[in-house]
């Protein structure tokens, strides 16, 4: 394993809560079986004083068991065990967490600013879990596939999904109201409930930014465009027009 493959798995481990080095020490661990301080050391280069040290927070952080002997030793958690433990504890947590802080209250009824991709795909699951009644959803068909489990589970709960892409997704999503559009732009236009748009620009990039917004009359216009935008394709196929 190559020491840039091994650097993009350090960086994926320190999203579970691991520093840097300590990510490299697990991964040492998960290729080497049962090895010594000392041994750890000599693999990685790290120092043995900062070598120990990471080893007693992987014991600490449920990433490694120790193993006692005349000299001691440290075998790795298996990865999927560490994740599984750590959202886990993650998600008890957060429960705790809800029923104690008290709530802000209606989100913002202004004009809010979501920038990079991964906080707006973070945006979409939060809205999507959100959805009381019904959601209409266009954009790039290559990030739909992330969404089919809400989605499906939306359409599954009797709520009403009505989607708008320029490609039709490689698998139907269960239940849902699929448009066919000509449009083959980068945009994102989410409305859950007529009630909170999301729109903006996705390419992947952490250039990436979409407006959020609850305000009624931004709302009001926003679904109008749409609601113009599917009765132009149902007056191409000859479909009945929506009015929800």
């Amino acid at each position: 394993m190559d020491n840039i493959v091994l650097g993009v798995l350090a960086e994926k481990l320190v999203q579970f809560g691991l520093t840097r080095q300590e990510a490299n020490i697990y991964l040492c661990l998960l290729r080497n079986k049962d090895l010594s301080g000392y041994e750890v050391s000599k693999i990685t280069g790290i120092s043995r004083s900062n070598v120990y040290s990471a080893l007693a927070s992987l014991v600490e952080e449920g990433a490694a068991y120790l193993l006692e002997g005349e000299t001691n030793k440290y075998t790795a958690v298996a990865i999927e065990d560490f994740c599984e433990n750590k959202i886990r504890r993650l998600t008890a947590l957060k429960q705790e967490l809800t029923a104690q802080i008290p709530q802000i209250g209606d989100s913002s009824e202004g004009y809010i600013t979501i920038s990079s991709h991964r906080h707006i795909m973070d945006k979409i699951h939060n809205m999507l879990e959100h959805v009381a009644y019904r959601v209409y959803l266009s954009m790039p068909t290559e990030y739909l596939e992330q969404f089919r489990l809400p989605l499906e589970q939306l359409t599954a709960d009797g709520k009403k999904v009505v989607l708008l892409v320029s490609d039709l997704p490689s698998a139907e999503i269960k239940g849902s109201i699929v448009y066919q559009t000509d449009k083959r732009d980068r945009q994102l236009r989410l409305i859950v409930d007529s009630s909170y748009v999301l729109t903006g620009e996705m390419t992947g990039s952490a250039d990436d930014s979409c407006l959020y917004c609850g305000q009624k009359n931004f709302v009001t216009v926003f679904k109008d465009s749409l609601r113009n935008e599917i009765k132009l394709i149902q007056l191409t196929q000859g479909d009945q027009v929506e009015n929800s």
